[in-house]
């Protein structure tokens, strides 16, 4: 295999795509083969973090819309994602890699609190960090999260695994004449709003240079391609 172009990044999972095609809960396949590609990336000497949503499970906004206040859906949601995160560890390490859970939200029975130091330390030793309960502020995604834990670890780049092939002006599982980019800019991405991360992520990858590139990880070897620097999914940067 050749070498990877990028020592440290930070790849975001969503939710819904832990859930493969029932859409809900985990898929264990999805589980398996998603921990094989992330081996075969630490083979390579990646230090990897990682931000899992939990959309599968619970997402805060659905509940807003069922009577709840933000805050304590939020929370809820927050907890999603710390089942994904065990799960996801439990997983890999089942495939012999050393993972380790940092949550924003301390739950130290199962998972240790996040300190940043802490979190450089384990991926320098070569350790998958997972990190759970997005920033452990309401009001903000696990985008968010993804754009501020990249920006704390000064990953090189920001990888978002999706359901679909990258960008597009609109969801293309709903719209058969949705427009794919491969390469945009934070500003026309922004103004476009287009559904890469969401606007505050965005901008904050703006901010701190962090490019993010959107790919559908249901299709084996996209992770590692993206890992090799190939020219797979969608590009989000700073010029075309």
């Amino acid at each position: 295999m050749s070498k990877p172009v990028y020592r440290r990044l930070l790849l975001k999972l969503s939710g819904e795509s832990l859930a493969g095609p029932q859409k809900y809960g985990l898929d264990e396949n999805v589980l398996t083969q998603l921990s094989i590609e992330l081996k075969e990336a630490t083979d390579l000497g990646v230090q990897l973090g990682i931000v899992v949503g939990g959309g599968n499970i619970y997402r805060g906004l659905q509940g807003v819309g069922r009577g709840l206040d933000r805050v304590p859906a939020d929370h809820m949601g927050m907890l999603a994602t710390v089942i994904n995160a065990i799960a996801l560890q439990n997983v890999l390490e089942s495939h012999g890699v050393w993972t380790r859970v940092l949550s924003a939200i301390e739950i130290n029975e199962i998972a240790e609190p996040y300190i940043f130091r802490r979190a450089i330390r384990h991926l320098e030793k070569g350790r998958i960090v997972i990190f759970a309960a997005g920033t452990g502020n309401p009001y903000l995604t696990t985008d968010t999260a993804a754009a501020l834990r990249a920006s704390e670890i000064k990953a090189e780049i920001i990888l978002k695994a999706t359901r679909v092939d990258g960008v597009y002006d609109k969801d293309p599982e709903k719209n058969s004449d949705a427009v794919f980019f491969p390469r945009i800019t934070y500003t026309e991405a922004i103004q476009k709003k287009l559904r890469v991360l969401d606007i505050t992520a965005v901008t904050f990858c703006q901010d701190n240079q962090i490019p993010i590139r959107v790919f559908n990880m249901n299709v084996p070897g996209n992770l590692l391609r993206a890992i090799r620097g190939e020219n797979v999914g969608s590009l989000v940067c700073s010029h075309k």
